[in-house]
Parts: C-alpha cells; sequence; structure tokens
C-alpha cells in the first residue's frame, strides 16, 4: 500500500499532565503489531480510571497510544505493510504505512524520558520483559540507564527477563555478511521502539503481557501500567513491592541459529521458554546433518517458518547477575 503523506491520519494519543511537581515524561504504547490487543485494552481502562478520578496523576506527564498501528489492528493482523518494530527511523520518503508511522512515532518517542511498549505472542507461556543492555559506550547500543530500566523491570508485576537482543542479532548479521555497509543496513532492521527510545537518551521496556488470547494478558497489561505510575511516584499511594528475587528467572539471549535451507526441520514444535540440554538435537538440516545445542538454555523465538538465510531460533543462557 502506499499512502502519500497528505492521506495518512496519524493514531490518537492521549496526554495527561500535571504541574504541581517535577516528574518524568512517560509513554505507554498498544497495538505496535495489530493482533496484540492486551495492551490497547489496558490503556483504554486506565484512561477510563483517569477521567473518572479513581486514578489521579500527580507528578510528571504520560501519554497513552492505544493503537499505534491502525492499519494492522484495523487488520487484526501482527503487521499492516511491515513490521513496525523493526528498522524503526525516520525517513524523507515513505515507501509504505509504517513508515509514515515511524515519522510520527520517532519524534513522539524523542520527547519522552521512559517508554513502557506493551506486546503478547503467539503461543502460550508466562509473560516476560525484554531489557536493554548494561551500561556502555560501544558503537552498537550505547546506554546509561540500566540500573533505572531494571529497577523499573522488576516492578512490573512480572517474574522473567529477558535481555540481550540487539548484541545477539547483531551477531548474526555480522556473521552472515562481509561488507560492512550492508552490515549496517541489516542491523538497523534490529532497531524498534525500546531501541529509538534508548538511542534518543531515554529507557526502555518490552513487556510480554501473555499470549494474544489470554485473558489474563489484559490484566498483565493494566497492572504494569499502574505499578509502571506508581514507582515513577507519577500517582499517589506507595510504589510497589519489586518481584521477589527468589522467583526471578533472568535470561541472556547469547546465540542466534540461521536456517540454512528451507528444508532444514526442528525436531519438535518448539516453543519459547522451553529447557534445552547442551547435545539435544533441535532439528536437522536438509542434507540430513543433525543441529544440536551447544549448551543447556531455553528456546527462543523459534520460527519453522523461517526463510533460508534468515534466524531459525535463539538460545538462552541463564542470567546469574541480573
Amino acid at each position: 500500500m502506499h499512502i502519500s503523506s497528505e492521506q495518512f491520519l496519524p493514531p490518537s494519543y492521549f496526554e495527561y499532565a500535571r504541574g504541581n511537581g517535577p516528574g518524568p515524561r512517560l509513554i505507554i504504547t498498544g497495538a505496535i503489531h495489530g493482533n496484540e490487543t492486551c495492551g490497547t485494552e489496558a490503556i483504554t481502562r486506565v484512561l477510563a480510571d483517569l477521567d473518572s478520578g479513581a486514578l489521579t496523576l500527580r507528578s510528571g506527564r504520560v501519554t497513552f497510544v492505544p493503537i499505534t498501528n491502525p492499519l494492522a489492528y484495523a487488520r487484526r493482523t501482527r503487521n499492516g505493510d511491515r513490521n513496525l518494530n523493526r528498522n524503526l527511523f525516520p525517513t524523507a520518503h515513505p515507501q509504505n504505512f509504517e513508515d509514515h508511522v515511524a515519522n510520527w512515532l520517532c519524534p513522539l518517542l524523542a520527547r519522552h524520558d521512559v517508554l513502557l511498549d506493551l506486546h503478547s505472542f503467539n503461543a502460550p507461556g508466562e509473560p516476560f520483559v525484554m531489557v536493554g543492555p548494561r551500561n556502555n559506550t560501544g558503537p552498537l547500543e550505547p546506554f546509561q540507564h540500566e540500573q533505572a530500566e531494571r529497577a523499573l523491570a522488576r516492578h512490573l508485576g512480572v517474574q522473567r527477563f529477558v535481555d540481550g537482543w540487539l548484541r545477539t542479532y547483531g551477531d548474526g548479521v555480522r556473521r552472515r555478511l562481509d561488507d560492512a555497509q550492508q552490515i549496517e543496513t541489516v542491523l538497523r532492521y534490529g532497531i524498534g521502539t525500546t531501541e529509538y527510545m534508548r538511542s534518543t537518551g531515554g529507557y526502555a521496556l518490552t513487556l510480554e503481557c501473555g499470549q494474544h488470547q489470554d485473558p489474563q494478558a489484559p490484566e498483565v497489561a493494566y497492572r504494569a501500567i499502574l505499578n509502571t505510575l506508581a514507582f515513577l511516584g507519577m500517582t499517589d499511594g506507595p510504589p510497589p513491592a519489586p518481584v521477589d528475587p527468589h522467583a526471578i528467572e533472568a535470561l541472556s539471549m547469547v546465540a542466534v541459529v540461521d536456517k540454512i535451507s528451507a528444508g532444514d526441520r526442528f525436531s519438535r514444535p518448539w516453543r519459547s521458554f522451553d529447557v534445552v540440554a547442551k547435545g539435544e538435537r533441535i532439528g536437522k538440516r536438509a542434507d540430513g546433518t543433525p543441529v544440536l545445542a551447544g549448551f543447556d538454555g531455553r528456546m527462543l523465538f523459534p520460527d519453522s517458518a523461517a526463510v533460508a538465510g534468515g534466524e531459525w531460533y535463539y538460545l538462552t543462557r541463564t542470567n546469574p547477575e541480573f
């Protein structure tokens, strides 16, 4: 679909501000992917709480974007023309609907300090939060808000934490390619909402609230919004208690395995966070060569429909230092 700038209608967003006290500038997004509606439902519920007076903003500014990708949302599909949560940059010559959304969304993100991005996932499983890198000044994802970001993550109400996305994705890109300019182009594809937010000097969390149709997913999202507002001191009442340290399951993405041929097959229908033992058979190549796990860990983002030359699955390791 080609939509001109004149035809593009920006998504609706709702701003609440309180001038009586200083506070952070928070933005909360839902439906980056159109079939992930738990965030939309939770945001709508919080907006009703604010409008009725059941919830009062005491400091700072919060912006809600219930439906960030209206085309995908209207279709109830993950994407409209492309994945909005990849290659998220402004562009002078938008070629598709998501390019127009990016041109609108990126400046909005840059006006804020903190992002909570609400998602859901396809297979059954428990909620988890994706966090950013350690503080660093490296070229891939320089960052200086590790402590604040991870402190917020511990107060969202979930127990599973995953880091290492862009680093591990980047390792796979460099392994596949040998042209520096092409590497830089493909690395941009790994940039989504949270990565873009960090690039503007803020910090951000992606909360995966549960399976798309799980009736508890909107509840997870709603609780996370309330917890975020309270933890940041933007609403009345004490901050929420952090997750029990003994209950935390922290994982780091450490390896990505590519699908070499269309004939490569998994040994079974893997799901994210399935336990994988060193030497366990993950699948086999088209020529019959077995694909074995190189270490004890957990599966993440297995994609049986991956194209040849693309990411087939990721492996994580326990991270005892989260």
